[in-house]
């Protein structure tokens, strides 16, 4: 059971900072796509495409599930899954908007409050895991 037990912590945390990185890169996408459609008028297609917003929805949901519902259920805080929550409803309302700046403001909220979950979940790992003498 103790072997089980190291093996799932590694897989949460990569599963964290792959949520904290997803997010980050999305924040980024969302600002060159205001700055670079609206200044240079150039990428409009590429960078405004539905598909990429709703992919990354579904990406940042099925991550955020997996390692902050893997992590409420074995530390019992409910901070990063409410969290990351709130964050998962503002990307999904940015869906809503027309492209543009409402639309970039929604999503880097979210983003910012899935990252920030994905954060919570880490340091809960941490203060949870009295077991692991590596931790």
């Amino acid at each position: 059971m103790a072997t089980m037990i190291r093996l799932v912590t590694p897989i949460r945390q990569r599963l964290d900072r792959a949520g904290i990185a997803l997010s980050a890169l999305c924040a980024v996408h969302c600002l060159l796509s205001v700055v670079l459609v609206s200044i240079i008028g150039v990428g409009a297609e590429a960078f405004l495409d539905p598909a990429i917003h709703r992919i990354g929805l579904l990406i940042a949901t099925l991550i955020a599930a997996v390692a902050i519902g893997w992590g409420a259920m074995k530390h019992r805080m409910a901070a990063p899954f409410v969290v990351a929550m709130m964050g998962l409803t503002f990307m999904g309302g940015a869906l809503a908007v027309p492209h543009g700046v409402e639309e970039a403001v929604l999503t880097i909220i979210g983003v910012a409050l899935v990252s920030l979950g994905h954060i919570l979940n880490l340091r809960h790992l941490h203060t949870s895991c009295t077991h692991c003498a590596d931790h």
